[in-house]
């Protein structure tokens, strides 16, 4: 470790032992790349997302109360509804006239389950495939749920629940006519996303499954947005971040640490996810005409071959501000671009900046390429250096 990094950790260490810390001190030194080194990354996470607050003597007293809040709402929404589902397939008394499987009644027990269902299916199969590039999401957790997954219970977990609702609609599938197939279970021409992984023994579970428990919570919870694909894009970095936290007092709780940080993180870009909103000015559109009309202030050249070209930002931004560049580069280098993100005071106009100067970097291939050639570039971004990209971004904002 070299002594520039040792005076770092140590900068850090100052700001973060303060009894009431210093909100722009701590911005300054994060916005420059926070180190990994003694869980400091987590803590300042914690702390940019407005997760923790800036006075050190109450982050025990919130985090047991948002640890428990988390732990209530998976017994409410995880625990709870599989237990009601084993009892109305038991209890016939529980099938009524009024609640039963075939109730189109918005308030039927069992077409709130339903429902459920189809979202959980969606959020199993995207965060299945998160990161592929590294095999840590689907390794085994050192701190799997034991609420969930206790001996004495037979709880229903959520990678229980996809497997038998999958099942169902493998086994009885209707076809045009009308006429009702039955399959084989056990006749699997094709592979099957539930089989992709090696199945974990029985108490344990991988990091993807307390991702899609983080995911299915938040979509309960914001039933006016729910899961739009895309959003576990955003909740692997940090929960990455805070399941390698080297600090194993608050590793075991990255699961409740994460979503707090995620529903935070998801208040300032949910518009970003609302299609409906896409066209107004908090929404989508307006941000990648945003990017543009940010590149014509500063390379008008740039600006005018993309225009004559005829490439939209719809074509590359849309991706790139919507999933915080989470799928533009590795995810070491995805943490490193959150870092200054979430420490800029208008971290998601500073957003704008980056993506800026991601243009203005490739600008020489950009003015010698086609549309073909360019839009290549432009969806395999090819610029792997983040620092020179976030310098940049820099540069850009300090020449406002």
């Amino acid at each position: 470790m070299s002594s520039l990094h040792k005076s770092r950790i140590a900068d850090f260490q100052d700001v973060l032992k303060e009894p009431s810390i210093v909100l722009e001190k701590l911005r300054e030194l994060s916005f420059s790349g926070i180190p990994c080194e003694g869980g400091l990354r987590c803590l300042c996470w914690k702390i940019l997302l407005n997760y923790l607050p800036l006075e050190r003597d109450s982050w025990d007293s919130i985090l047991a109360k948002q640890r428990g809040l988390y732990s209530q709402f998976l017994r409410e929404m995880i625990i709870q509804p599989g237990i009601a589902k084993a009892n109305m397939g038991v209890s016939r008394e529980d099938v009524t006239f009024e609640d039963h499987p075939l109730n189109p009644n918005p308030d039927s027990r069992w077409n709130t389950y339903f429902k459920d269902n189809e979202v959980l299916l969606q959020i199993d199969k995207d965060v299945r495939r998160l990161c592929p590039d590294i095999s840590f999401f689907q390794r085994a957790t050192e701190y799997p749920c034991l609420l969930i997954l206790d001996p004495q219970n037979e709880f229903e977990t959520l990678r229980k629940r996809v497997e038998q609702t999958t099942l169902k609609s493998q086994t009885v599938a209707r076809n045009r006519s009308g006429v009702t197939n039955m399959s084989s279970p056990h006749k699997n021409n094709a592979p099957s996303a539930l089989n992709e992984y090696e199945v974990l023994p029985n108490g344990c579970e991988a990091h993807w499954e307390v991702v899609e428990r983080i995911l299915f919570i938040y979509a309960k919870l914001n039933p006016g947005i729910a899961y739009v694909q895309g959003m576990n894009e955003i909740v692997g970095p940090l929960y990455y971040t805070f399941a390698t936290d080297p600090n194993s007092e608050w590793k075991e709780h990255a699961e409740a640490d994460t979503f707090f940080c995620f529903t935070n993180l998801m208040a300032e870009i949910r518009d970003n996810f609302i299609k409906s909103l896409d066209d107004s000015q908090c929404g989508i559109t307006y941000k990648m005409e945003k990017v543009y009309s940010t590149l014509k202030e500063k390379d008008v050249e740039l600006y005018l071959k993309l225009q004559e070209q005829s490439i939209k930002p719809q074509f590359f931004a849309f991706r790139w501000l919507t999933l915080l560049l989470s799928q533009e580069f590795l995810l070491p280098d995805v943490i490193r671009i959150w870092d200054s993100l979430f420490a800029d005071g208008n971290r998601f106009d500073f957003l704008l900046l980056v993506c800026c100067a991601m243009l203005i970097l490739i600008r020489e291939q950009l003015l010698k390429g086609d549309f073909t050639v360019n839009m290549r570039l432009l969806q395999d971004y090819p610029i792997s250096d983040v620092c020179k990209i976030l310098q940049k971004a820099k540069e850009l904002q300090d020449s406002k």
